[in-house]
């Protein structure tokens, strides 16, 4: 404990001697750190470093809540309505900490909280005894509150009451949270109240082609599902099913839901895959809208061992995508319309995979021109753009410029009102690095298209 503490102290004493007056310098400095040769001294150097992580978290908060106040001290002053200004803000603070546009403001909202109304907690990310993860928990736990009694509680749980010492993230909530209902007991109970509303299902990757199906539900709902399930699966079990319990609560859920037999139904499910992984055993992986990357042979036996599996024969239609020789970029294709057909959608979804604004990875909602159609923007392949709904009103927002850029994949460029560019590419089709790319190789495969589709019993639509 004492070398931390002279640690410590040396530390703010070379501050104070030689303060760091740009971020670059502060950079160089971590960067010319090298590991000491004790053990002891190298759990030093971690302590130090942790607290230094969480006295720049501090400082990048101040410096959000600034940005915030110039943005719409200059924003007013462009004549933008009080009830507008701050619009954008939170886009680029996420751009510029590399986050998606909703933890952007997720950070922003934590910033004001810190800086405004929890001084205590501020000082304590300053001082290294909470990192920004624990000081985004309290700001949680008391967003209910009025501006007075969150401070009041910042002050009860404040740096030098020890509450933070030892504490881990559950022992932080707990007191977050005993604090606050003996402050306002009503609100919190109104809070709780209010959860229902947050109800939702959400779906993300999980490894080995899976998924994690979330549900968010009231508990009495919650409870009872879980215990449908539970029953279901005992008294299978108890009549001699050979499945675990957790693997039979898991098929009951998905059929259903879904109503059919194993949870396979007439749905559109988007696998794109290359032509030599389904008909020639390849082993470039597939792509499923929604998921990502899985293995060659399981997208193959997801189109035809799994139709046995269903006890039906289930219609497989297969969509031709075409893409340029010696690039991973679809073929351009465009239309006089001024809203994207569904044909363009669907070689803008399978291009763009998910939200092509930076670091965002939310599901695509919207279908865009990258050149606004009034300004002379085409409705075509190269000038669309898969968003989801907030990157696609903030893109509307005034200072904000996209632009398609050339490159081997398709590239546009974001500019935000403070000039600073960024650039999104479309991520590679699968089999872009394969050494068959030239016209004669392509030309060659297609012949054998026909022959391929009889044999593995696929429909083609007439349409592709």
């Amino acid at each position: 404990m004492d070398g931390i503490q002279e640690s410590r102290s040396t530390r703010e004493a070379a501050r104070t001697a030689a303060p760091c007056t740009r971020v670059e310098d502060l950079i160089a400095a971590v960067g010319s750190l090298r590991p000491d040769a004790d053990s002891a001294s190298l759990i030093d150097q971690l302590r130090g470093l942790e607290d230094l992580k969480s006295a720049v978290a501090g400082l990048q908060a101040r410096i959000s809540v600034a940005f915030d106040a110039a943005q719409r001290r200059a924003q007013g002053e462009e004549g933008t309505p009080s009830a507008e200004q701050g619009k954008g803000v939170a886009a680029q603070i996420a751009l510029a900490r590399r986050e998606s546009p909703a933890r952007g403001a997720r950070l922003l909202g934590l910033a004001k909280a810190l800086v405004t109304e929890m001084p205590h907690t501020l000082a304590a990310l300053d001082t290294g005894q909470l990192n920004e993860w624990r000081a985004t928990l309290l700001v949680k736990e008391t967003a209910c509150l009025s501006a007075a009694d969150r401070c009041a509680v910042d002050e009860e749980l404040g740096a030098d009451s020890g509450a933070f010492t030892g504490a881990g993230d559950r022992e932080i909530v707990a007191a977050a949270r005993a604090a606050s209902y003996r402050r306002d007991p009503r609100s919190v109970t109104e809070r709780a109240s209010h959860a229902a509303v947050e109800r939702h299902v959400s779906l993300r990757p999980a490894p080995d082609t899976m998924t994690y199906l979330t549900a968010l539900l009231p508990v009495a709902q919650g409870v009872a599902v879980h215990a449908a399930l539970s029953r279901h699966a005992d008294s299978l079990r108890s009549d001699g099913d050979n499945r675990s319990r957790g693997q039979i609560m898991a098929d009951a859920l998905v059929e259903r839901t879904t109503g059919t037999s194993m949870g396979i139904s007439s749905v559109e499910i988007q696998l794109v895959m290359t032509d030599r992984t389904l008909f020639q055993g390849d082993s470039e992986p597939a792509r499923i809208a929604g998921y990502g990357v899985v293995p060659a042979g399981w997208a193959r036996t997801l189109l035809t061992d799994n139709q046995a599996d269903c006890g039906r024969e289930l219609k497989v239609w297969l969509r031709r995508l075409y893409t340029a020789p010696g690039s991973s970029d679809l073929l351009n294709a465009d239309s006089r319309a001024r809203l994207f057909p569904a044909g363009l959608r669907r070689f803008i979804e399978a291009r763009d995979h998910t939200c092509r604004t930076p670091y965002c990875d939310a599901p695509i909602r919207h279908f865009d021109h990258i050149v606004p159609w009034r300004d002379g923007g085409t409705t075509s392949l190269g000038n669309g753009a898969g968003l989801c709904e907030a990157c696609n009103h903030t893109k509307e927002i005034s200072g904000w410029k996209s632009r398609p850029r050339p490159g081997a994949r398709h590239t546009l460029e974001v500019r935000t009102p403070t000039r600073h560019t960024y650039r999104s590419t479309a991520p590679p089709l699968p089999g872009n690095d394969h050494p068959e790319t030239t016209k004669a190789d392509v030309r060659r495969r297609l012949r054998h298209h026909a022959k391929a589709l009889k044999y593995a019993n696929l429909t083609e639509p007439l349409a592709a």
